[in-house]
């Protein structure tokens, strides 16, 4: 048979994994409660931390996902260079970015800002000018079409596809007219006059997220890049295989391009926001373990407890021959099991939630009849989740390791213990 160490079944006893006997007394009853109640302290500290960086980690690919079906991977543009111009001999560039192997789709854009008046209303807007046929290459805005149809937008006619959210803002549907202001405008003996045109409204996009969808007007690029020649900004939205690689693309293209085209990618132009929600991931994690160290300064307070109130044994076991080493075994074998049984217990019910956090939080949102992401306010409206598996390998160690340095004081000083002054005293 297999021989189990001693001071490994003691141990096992001792954090409430064995039993020596059938009944215990009320002194083990109480040392297998304050196990039990650090364990449990250790596995809600690291089910909060999987789960709340699960959610942190949904909400960013969430986002970026939204953002990158509306936005291009990478950008393509001549600072300062009319719009027209740039129109005009979008494919010589498109031609030198597609040599690129990364490079799936290119097409024409013009960005500008303008403000959209119908009535009384009155929103600021941005503006982007697109070829319709080509569009599909680099957005999902065909597929993300809720009304009429993106084909509609044609060279001379002056039509403008709005966010679903901004339709309702102006009041507008398909065939509806609304005036667009452009920034730029002419002066006159009267004084300045604002550059102003008539669109139709061609059809109403929702890609799900709240700031596109209530800002965005799309225009074909030809009727942009006349209605905005001085203020707006043309160049080529190229689309890469894998988005994370975009950034070591645009460094491709920006030394085989000519000089005075720039090249930007979707992390740069969108860095701020990321940056924050980085730092503000680091921030929670290291919040958040604080609560696995609390959990495990229990087990310390536990451990030495146990110490106390096992003193006798101790003394016993020394008597026997027990060398301090086995005595130090036997509580960092106790403090080990706690730690490890508390860290599975936290892993597996943190999984569980982040997995059915879909579930969870509308059942919840029902029973108290409130709505924890407003559209109005946050980026997106459902809470998502996305359980990373170094994210929870992380936590396991940190977890492990905050439990086994808890138990070192306590190992320590159960090794020093004096058999002759324990047994003077009992």
């Amino acid at each position: 048979m297999l021989k189990i160490p001693y001071e490994l079944w003691i141990g096992a006893r001792y954090a409430g994994m064995a039993r020596l006997r059938k009944r215990r007394g009320r002194r083990d009853g109480f040392i297998s409660f304050i196990s039990a109640s650090s364990m449990v302290g250790i596995a809600l500290g690291v089910a909060a931390l999987i789960v709340v960086l699960s959610v942190m980690n949904g909400f960013q690919k969430e986002v970026r996902d939204r953002m990158l079906s509306v936005l291009p991977h990478i950008e393509l543009y001549i600072p300062g260079a009319a719009p027209e111009r740039v129109v005009e001999q979008w494919q010589r560039f498109a031609s030198v970015a597609e040599r690129n192997p990364e490079v799936k789709g290119a097409a024409p854009f013009v960005a500008a800002q303008a403000m959209v008046v119908r009535g009384q209303t009155l929103r600021g807007a941005q503006v982007r000018g697109i070829d319709p046929e080509r569009e599909g290459q680099v957005s999902d805005l065909p597929q993300q079409m809720v009304s009429g149809k993106l084909s509609d937008l044609k060279p001379g006619s002056f039509g403008a596809i709005l966010g679903s959210d901004l339709a309702n803002m102006m009041g507008v549907k398909v065939g509806d007219t609304l005036m667009m202001m452009a920034p730029q405008g002419s002066i006159s003996p009267a004084g300045f006059a604002p550059r102003m045109r008539q669109f139709t409204v061609a059809g109403i996009f929702s890609s799900g997220h709240y700031e596109y969808d209530s800002s965005l007007v799309f225009v074909d690029d030809e009727d942009a890049a006349k209605m905005f020649r001085e203020s707006g900004t043309g160049g080529v939205r190229l689309r890469v295989q894998d988005m994370q690689r975009a950034p070591q693309v645009a460094v491709e293209l920006s030394k085989t391009l000519p000089p005075y085209v720039m090249a930007s990618d979707w992390s740069r132009n969108n860095r701020t926001w990321f940056a924050a929600v980085q730092t503000e991931k680091r921030m929670m994690f290291l919040i958040l373990a604080i609560i696995v160290a609390v959990a495990a300064f229990n087990l310390l307070s536990s451990l030495v407890m146990v110490v106390k109130d096992k003193q006798s044994d101790i003394a016993i076991l020394r008597t026997l021959g027990a060398r301090p080493s086995v005595i130090a075994r036997i509580f960092l074998v106790q403090g080990m099991l706690i730690g490890v049984v508390g860290t599975i217990m936290g892993v597996v019910f943190g999984i569980l939630i982040a997995y059915n956090v879909d579930v969870i939080v509308p059942f919840i949102e029902g029973l108290l009849g409130v709505h924890f992401l407003p559209r109005e306010i946050y980026f997106i409206s459902e809470l998502p989740s996305d359980p990373q598996s170094q994210d929870i390998v992380v936590i396991a160690v940190t977890s492990f390791v905050l439990s086994l340095l808890a138990t070192l004081y306590p190992s320590w000083r159960a090794s020093r213990l004096q058999p002759a002054q324990v047994l003077r005293h009992d």
